[in-house]
């Protein structure tokens, strides 16, 4: 379906807010960026940028609390024959599925950016940290209540962590190569593939065969 022509608008406007206020907060350090500054270099005024975002910080992590329904509503949905492992794999393919026609695409250069600000900015370290705990444990909790009884806080925990934590490290880790979008998808989907089948077969295409 054709994408309405205010609902156009609006991603394209929040698009350009987050693409200026990464490369400002890259060339000039995000302490000493103000809201006002990536307003204006981002054509809007500094009351449009508050109707997107809440604050300074939240512009770099504007996609990660989106539709987080449809995650915790996919392992809410849990079927007869599957494991606790089972779902959560095909919670997090479903949510990816859902979401990623909407991820704004974005050159490797501001994904690297982006993914350097997250990790050597105080500030944006605590967000960063704060919204990866805050899904996880919404996570854990839905995952306890598909299970009453078959499984206990600790391995549900443990289980989360596996997969939250393999995908956030391949994901930086792809930002911070300087990869595209397209394989930064990628090592997601083969984080998730790690977490879900276990560590000791895991092995990317073709490795261990350089010097053949």
């Amino acid at each position: 379906m054709e994408e309405p022509r205010r609902a156009r608008k609006k991603r394209l406007t929040r698009e350009r807010i987050v693409s200026a206020a990464i490369r400002l907060f890259d060339q000039h350090g995000y302490d000493d960026v103000t809201v006002a500054q990536v307003a204006e270099a981002a054509d809007v005024d500094t009351k449009t940028f508050f109707n997107y975002f809440r604050t300074k910080a939240d512009v770099l992590f504007n996609e990660l609390d989106l539709e987080l329904d449809v995650l915790l509503a996919a392992v809410a949905d849990r079927r007869p024959e599957e494991s606790p492992g089972e779902v959560l794999r095909r919670a997090v393919q479903e949510y990816d599925a859902h979401r990623r026609p909407h991820i704004p695409r974005r050159e490797p250069a501001e994904l690297s950016a982006a993914a350097r600000l997250a990790l050597t900015t105080p500030a944006l370290q605590a967000k960063w940290v704060y919204l990866q705990l805050d899904v996880q444990r919404r996570v854990i909790a839905e995952l306890l209540k598909a299970f009453p009884g078959e499984l206990d806080p600790i391995t549900a925990a443990a289980m989360t962590g596996s997969v939250f934590g393999a995908i956030q490290q391949a994901s930086l880790t792809s930002a911070q190569l300087g990869l595209s979008q397209d394989e930064l998808w990628e090592a997601a989907t083969l984080a998730l593939d790690i977490a879900a089948h276990g560590l000791l077969p895991a092995r990317r295409p073709n490795q261990g065969q350089q010097g053949t």
